[in-house]
This record gives C-alpha cells, structure tokens and sequence, in this order.
C-alpha cells in the first residue's frame, strides 16, 4: 500500500515556474513507477508524465514536452514535476500516482495540487 502526498500547487504568471512534489509513504518507493497527470474543469484527467521505477526513465504527453520535467529521489521518496513555460492550458489539478513496476494501471493516487496559470 503507497500513500501519496502532492504539494507545490498555487497561481503562476504564464510563462512562469512550478515545482510539484509528491512524497510516497513506506518503504519500497524504488520499486513504483511514478506518474502524473491532470484534469481540467470540465474535461478528463489526462496523463501528464512518467518516469521508471529502475532506470527512471521519462516519458511526457507531447504538450508538456520540452517545459516540464518528471524526476524522483528513491531516498526521499519523492517525485518531481518542474513545470516551465508555463501556459494558461496547464491550469489544473495535478494528482500524483504509483504503480508496482512499470507497465499496467496507476493504482495509487494523491489527493491532488490545484496549478492556475493566468494569462
């Protein structure tokens, strides 16, 4: 069982900076591959980025890439989301979520970290 904790949220300028956090509770963080992903007012949660429970590897949804970066510190037990450029069509709950391995459905999710990016 993983708890997941999101924060870093708030109201950033387009064109600013974000860092989302999401610490994981327990003692096996290495062994989930991590994610995140949104959902806006009105529309579906989407998936945002990924990264790799072993060689932490990356993975972004095409809108995101090359402005928002995905990391984690297996001591810390703790994923990133630096968001960069920041544009009004970010503006969303992010929920940070875990899977055991790297394939198959995120089964653990956090509560969620309101980001509005006004123009």
């Amino acid at each position: 069982q993983v708890q997941l904790v999101e924060s870093g949220g708030g109201l950033v300028q387009a064109g600013g900076s974000l860092r989302l956090s999401c610490i994981a509770s327990g003692r096996t963080f290495s062994t989930y591959g991590m994610g995140w992903f949104r959902q806006a007012s009105g529309k579906e949660r989407e998936f945002v980025a990924g990264i790799n429970k072993s060689d932490s590897s990356t993975y972004y949804v095409g809108s995101v890439k090359g402005r928002f970066t995905i990391s984690r510190d297996n001591a810390k037990n703790t994923v990133y989301l630096q968001m960069n450029s920041l544009k009004p069509e970010d503006t969303a709950v992010y929920y940070c979520a875990a899977r055991y391995g790297n394939y198959g459905n995120f089964d653990y999710w956090g509560q969620g970290t309101q980001v509005t990016v006004s123009s």
